[in-house]
């Protein structure tokens, strides 16, 4: 597993909210074999620490090939980053690409 680095929040003191965006997420489909594709938002409020884009883009990069369900991925991405970074606050959609003529949202929250 990528090392998920982080750096000091600059403004602790404020609650304020950092959203990323990868348009390009991929994995793989257990059932099937066949790639699936979505936008990942992660949504947060930070507390003593941020997450570092670099870092995170390789995580992600992680699940490229790896066989797993929707709903399994999106929290399991919301455990591992709220692990690393304690947020106030946090946040996973998944927006997955139409397959079978099902286009499919899958939200994860987590709040201190």
């Amino acid at each position: 597993m990528v090392e998920i680095e982080t750096f000091e929040n600059p403004a602790p003191h404020n609650n304020y909210v950092i959203t990323h965006i990868n348009e390009e997420f991929t994995s793989v489909c257990p059932i099937t074999g066949l790639p699936d594709f979505a936008k990942i938002t992660l949504k947060y409020i930070p507390d003593e620490i941020c997450i570092e884009l670099k870092s995170l883009k390789y995580y992600y990069l992680e699940f490229r090939n790896q066989g797993i369900f929707y709903e399994a991925v999106t929290n399991k991405i919301l455990d591992d980053l709220k692990a690393v970074c304690s947020p106030k606050m946090m946040e996973i959609t998944s927006e997955w690409t139409v397959r079978g003529g099902i286009h499919s949202i899958i939200c994860a929250k987590y709040e201190k």
